[in-house]
């Protein structure tokens, strides 16, 4: 329960010391905060109170910052007392009083050096400013009520001072600006300091430069660059001059393009240096560096924005409540222990301002005399010490076993597996190698050993570092014996082989793989699957990634939400088109990859995975039309009058995993600089859409549909597309029209295109001309595919015999029945042609079977990378009844 601001004042001086010694040595200000108290110390009292005092000399700046400090601390140590401000506002004003007094010290210093003259650039020629760089909690904006700041100066160019008494090298002038800087901060007065400066994350550390250029820090983090510093500087944050330079230089160092899963080795080699400092020193008491404290907290924040900031880039963010929230949202940590950890986060934070209260020291550890323990006990709200720590050790337990789940070893729980021997021996043991894969159930146990070996003895093992070996060889054995477990062992096991050696020289996949054991069962079973499945894995290696979470991998789409995710990430990466290109790759990889892992589950019917597969391909063609005319040059409107229609198996909704989209290109605009800029942007959509770039391509496009086909121009207006349908298309693609929707654009280019389609499919036809004329295509067909009965798609009473008598029945009959003309798939236009009298409805559901049956065999061929189907007497009964029905519609026997 919060207290009056009186009574806050009269808590806060019965708990702090320091709050009793500062109103003893100035009574007025205690005074003052009675009344300030009862709202948060901002920026306005910080601006106000620095003005209202002289501030004409070093001495002075230094006197008006330490008496502004003073009253900022019984301010906020007040209101934390008095339960009048929550954690936010006191990390809040804390950082935002640090940034002030940086700043405010660096406008009132600087001109003290003016005798050197200006800091110009020796290559921009442009003046150059200091950037002074927070560092941990302070760049975090999570900065606690005595901490020091950490802080880095860093400038762009070297060159020299231009203008005054005598010239220096910008260093040398930064040099002393930055000592200037750290004397007005920390220099101890009668007025105590203002903060510590401590300038060791700086490179080098004590022994490095003071201040260093961009080109120097480029250079360092290039060469000398170590993992701790990645983490140190996810929190940097410029707090004055070139930000956006810096954080182009930062950015690439901290977040890596791949999932960066050796940062989990990183960060523990980190947080044992830090136990074996804590257990030297003692210091388990203490409630940031001991076991489930603060720090904790932050390495599971900051891990994963290691691992996945660059691809990620929500995570990007300074603050470990924020980064919290963000995993929450993306699903990296579950909601709940999120929750846990914030919970634990504020309490600790709450604790460790106590502590620092009591004497305004540097403190995170536990007092042991009976009054502080009071002091602290009675401030967090419990009536004794002991309550208090049972409160504590319950949060430090809690944060310790969620650290424990992200960051413990897998060898820690799992030990030596019984088949390393295996692997390791495959070259020195060839005999009892062969043996015990016998034994394990691979059925030819020389080959496999034969493959084992190749692995063992390529350059490309031998010649890996011996840490990326060393996690290798701990992969193989378990990989080897959940191979051995499924039904087909031997060739499972070899497409893992093929696995692990595109991944063999790309630590990270070897850490993702080594990390998360539980998914070595999940990645086989898919292997053992499907070749195309293990292909596609292996050609995108980033997608290992997707098997950590089997709920989200098993989840069904949502495809509204993955829409803005999509939008989300693409706004991310700003005017990069590289970028962009790069993620859509990405999230259509990853959504088809999990799309075909529920295919193999069972947990989608042929044509329901055909709709999603759709509904991924519209979604991907929608973010790529929207964002391709963002990169076209000279838009003549900030949103494109321009339409992507979809035929074939896009149109029909019917993709696979593998099938080319086609499409055409519609526009309704009477701008004059219409045609050249939606031609512009066909020819960008493509480039998008079909260029190889690191992350492998989207799809392959066919745009031979368009009118007049290759010859014909690229775009279209509608009024064009009518004229030539009515005109000028010949049959085929009419009855290409027969499966052809609005995909994405403009939905009123799409309603009218729905119109001209309508009226295309229903208009009157010479019925004994369009038999013919379907007829003769079919013939032509034939003498460039001949049929063969195992070859689906060509066979006679096939794929393409059944479409040519849909689309026969819905050019011919839509004139007296308009609902054929429904893009609604071929089972269901048999269904209302028999519903019409146009055929027998036994044969129509003969032919409705058959078609399932095509589908799914075509499905699995793909799946299974083959080029033909066997044919059974299933396919035989099923192609009869397809010749049957051509029979009957046509008027002769469906033969050669």
């Amino acid at each position: 329960m919060s207290l009056s601001p009186v009574h806050a004042l009269s808590a806060a001086q019965a708990h702090s010391h320091y709050l009793t010694r500062l109103f003893a040595a100035d009574p007025a200000l205690a005074e003052r905060i009675a009344v300030e108290a009862a709202e948060p110390f901002s920026l306005r009292h910080m601006q106000e109170g620095f003005a209202s005092l002289p501030a004409d000399s070093e001495e002075a700046l230094k006197r008006n910052l330490r008496k502004l400090r003073q009253r900022m601390m019984a301010h906020l140590i007040t209101r934390d007392i008095g339960r009048l401000a929550d954690l936010n506002e006191v990390v809040s004003t804390i950082s935002q009083f640090a940034e002030f007094c940086v700043t405010t010290a660096l406008a009132h210093v600087q001109p003290l050096l003016a005798h050197f003259g200006q800091p110009i650039g020796e290559d921009s020629g442009q003046p150059q400013s200091l950037i002074v760089v927070g560092m941990g909690k302070l760049g975090g904006g999570e900065l606690n009520v005595s901490s020091d700041i950490d802080l880095i100066f860093i400038y762009p160019e070297d060159g020299q001072t231009e203008g005054g008494t005598r010239h220096i090298s910008n260093h040398e002038y930064f040099t002393l600006l930055g000592k200037k800087l750290i004397a007005a901060l920390s220099e101890p007065t009668g007025d105590g300091f203002v903060f510590r400066v401590d300038m060791r994350l700086r490179p080098y550390g004590d022994s490095g430069p003071l201040v260093m250029s961009f080109a120097a820090l480029e250079n360092y983090l290039l060469s000398q660059g170590r993992e701790w510093e990645r983490y140190a500087w996810i929190k940097g944050k410029a707090l004055c001059g070139d930000a956006e330079g810096l954080n182009a230089l930062i950015r690439p160092f901290v977040y890596r393009k791949y999932l960066d899963y050796n940062a989990y080795g990183a960060m523990r080699e980190l947080y044992a240096q830090i136990q074996r400092e804590v257990a030297r020193r003692e210091l388990t008491d203490n409630v940031k560096l001991g076991a489930g404290g603060i720090r904790e907290v932050e390495f599971i924040a900051q891990v994963f924005q290691l691992i996945r900031g660059g691809r990620e880039k929500s995570l990007q963010v300074r603050s470990t409540r924020e980064a919290m929230a963000r995993l929450a949202e993306l699903k990296l940590l579950e909601p709940e222990t999120v929750s846990e950890l914030l919970e634990a986060y504020t309490f600790l934070r709450d604790v460790e301002h106590r502590l620092q209260y009591l004497d305004d020291q540097q403190t995170q550890t536990l007092p042991a005399g009976v009054e502080a323990r009071q002091r602290v006990a009675g401030s967090m709200g419990f009536a004794d010490w002991d309550g208090f720590v049972s409160a504590l050790n319950r949060q430090r337990q809690r944060v310790n076993r969620h650290f424990q789940q992200v960051f413990l070893l897998p060898t820690e729980q799992h030990g030596g597996h019984p088949l390393a021997s295996l692997w390791l021996d495959v070259g020195e043991a060839p005999e009892a190698v062969v043996e015990r894969l016998a034994s394990q159930g691979f059925q030819d146990a020389p080959a496999v050993a034969h493959q084992l070996s190749t692995l063992a003895r390529s350059q490309r093992y031998l010649q890996l570092p011996a840490a990326t070996r060393k996690r290798f060889d701990a992969l193989m054995p378990p990989l080897i014996e959940v191979s051995a477990q499924c039904g087909n062992p031997d060739v499972t096991l070899a497409r893992i082989i093929n696995l692990m050696e595109a991944i063999s020289r790309r630590a990270p996949y070897l850490a993702l793989l080594a990390e998360y054991p539980q998914t070595l069962r999940r990645l086989v079973t898919l292997y053992s699957s499907s070749p195309w499945v293990s292909s596609y894995l292996t050609r995108h290696p980033i997608l290992l990634d997707e098997l950590l979470d089997a709920r989200e991998l098993y989840a069904e789409p949502d495809w509204p939400a993955l829409a803005a995710q999509l939008e989300q990430q693409m706004a991310e990466c700003g005017s990069d088109v590289e970028a962009k290109m790069d993620t859509l790759r990405h999230v259509q990889h990853a959504q088809q990859f999990r799309l075909v892992a529920q295919d193999l589950a069972g947990m989608w019917p042929l044509e329901a995975l055909s709709d999603q597969l759709s509904q991924l391909a519209d979604m991907i063609l929608d973010a790529t039309l929207r964002h391709a005319w963002q990169d076209v040059a000279k838009r003549h409107a900030d949103t494109p009058r321009f339409a992507i229609i979809g035929y074939g198996k896009l149109g029909g909704k019917e993709l696979g995993y593998v099938s080319d989209l086609d499409v055409i290109f519609l526009y309704e605009d009477e701008h004059p600089d219409a045609a050249d800029g939606y031609a512009r942007l066909a020819r960008k959509l493509s480039a998008w859409i079909t260029s190889a770039t690191p992350a492998g391509i989207l799809y392959d496009l066919d745009l031979r549909l368009r009118p007049n086909g290759q010859s014909g121009l690229l775009v279209s207006t509608v009024e064009a597309f009518r004229q030539y349908q009515a005109r000028d298309a010949w049959l085929w693609e009419h009855q290409a029209l027969t499966r052809a929707r609005f995909v994405a654009g403009d939905a009123a280019i799409g309603d009218a295109f729905e119109k001209v389609r309508f009226e295309v499919l229903s208009q009157p036809r010479d019925l004994a001309a369009l038999r013919q004329e379907v007829l003769t295509m079919r013939a032509r067909m034939l003498e460039t595919h001949p049929a063969q009965p195992d070859k689906l798609k060509h066979a006679r009473g096939g794929i393409i015999d059944l479409e040519f008598i849909v689309q026969y029945l819905v050019l011919a009959y839509s004139h007296y029945h308009p609902e054929l003309t429904g893009n609604i798939g071929n089972i269901a236009l048999l269904h209302l042609a028999a519903n019409a009298g146009l055929i027998e409805h036994d044969q129509a559901e003969a032919c409705q079977a058959a078609y399932r049956h095509y589908r799914r065999l075509q499905h699995a061929q793909r799946l299974n990378e083959h080029n033909s189907v066997e044919v059974d007497d299933v396919l035989r009964r099923h192609y009869a009844d397809v010749q049957a029905l051509w029979e009957a519609v046509f008027g002769q026997p469906d033969v050669v």
